[in-house]
């Protein structure tokens, strides 16, 4: 009986085959990188470096940005390389490296929101308990659970799909591995598989939107019984945050709460989900928030102008 053909590499069918669609996607992500990616850094280095930005919102945000950055290392740098390349390929274990590490950082940012939903809600809803319920111990459990709720995920994943066989078929439709078509790859049953990858992406994806949603509109109508002095500042806070909610969870449930099979413009949500959202969710934050924008400011007067 001849053992199944070894797959040591997979090609990327990449976002287009055109020459010239790929030099402009080039120059636009490029672009787009050039300009997002040190306003995050600067995020980060401001909450760091500025002593008045020590509340656990700022903290969060720190932490958001700098997963983001994060996240935004693991796919774009190979898609923009692609785009010079007629023929794009992965290695097998570049594929899985690529696979666990969108995951986990995925899942860990999913879980710091569900964190700062809850930052929102004892600030709103029990502020004077709020320095005991939110200090900065309990900040620092929140964000390594986070971490460590999406290192679990991943690494379940991971475990599922390295234990797939493939047994020559090697061609993905997309410019990332994309865990619907790994599995349509494989050459054995993988109705089990497929099920248990479905439950725990999907499971994780929905579960962490309903969770969002639901707290932003219990902290919503809460703000209706608050004086209108107050609550204007707090609405927009809360209005941030379900932006951010929307742009990050959106996507992903589009992406990977659906059952596996391909659907139409998920190439292009994929974009928007992996390249470019993920760098913009600290930017709304920014954009609305006066004392880190300030704080901003004198940081690039100080040390670059």
């Amino acid at each position: 009986m001849n053992s199944p053909q070894v797959v040591t590499e997979f090609v990327l069918l990449g976002l287009s085959q055109t020459h010239e669609v790929q030099m402009v996607l080039f120059f636009f992500f490029l672009l787009f990188y050039m300009i997002i990616l040190p306003g995050n850094i600067l995020i980060v280095l401001t909450v760091q470096r500025d002593s008045q930005l020590g509340s656990p919102m700022y903290f969060f945000l720190a932490n958001l940005a700098f997963l983001d950055i994060c996240y935004c290392s693991v796919t774009p740098p190979k898609m923009l390389a692609d785009l010079f390349l007629h023929r794009k390929t992965i290695s097998y274990s570049a594929c899985m490296a690529q696979l666990f590490f969108l995951h986990f950082l995925g899942a860990a940012e999913a879980f710091l929101l569900m964190a700062m939903a809850y930052d929102r809600y004892v600030a709103i809803c029990k502020p004077l308990h709020y320095t005991r319920l939110v200090n900065r111990r309990v900040c620092c459990v929140l964000v390594g659970a986070s971490w460590g709720g999406g290192f679990i995920h991943g690494i379940i994943l991971f475990a599922l799909t390295i234990h797939l066989p493939f047994c020559g078929p090697n061609v993905l439709d997309n410019f990332f591995c994309d865990i619907h078509q790994l599995v349509k790859l494989a050459c054995a049953d993988t109705y089990m598989v497929e099920l248990l990858m479905f439950l725990n992406n999907g499971a994780v994806i929905i579960m962490s939107f309903a969770l969002l949603l639901i707290s932003y509109t219990v902290l919503l109508l809460k703000l209706q019984a608050q004086s209108s002095k107050g609550k204007s500042k707090v609405a927009s806070n809360c209005v941030s945050h379900i932006i951010v909610v929307f742009v990050t969870c959106g996507p992903a449930t589009y992406i990977y709460g659906l059952p596996f099979q391909t659907v139409p413009m998920e190439k292009i949500v994929a974009v928007f989900h992996t390249v470019i959202f993920p760098l913009t969710n600290p930017m709304i934050y920014t954009l609305q928030n006066r004392e880190i924008k300030s704080s901003m400011w004198k940081l690039i007067r100080k040390h670059i102008l």
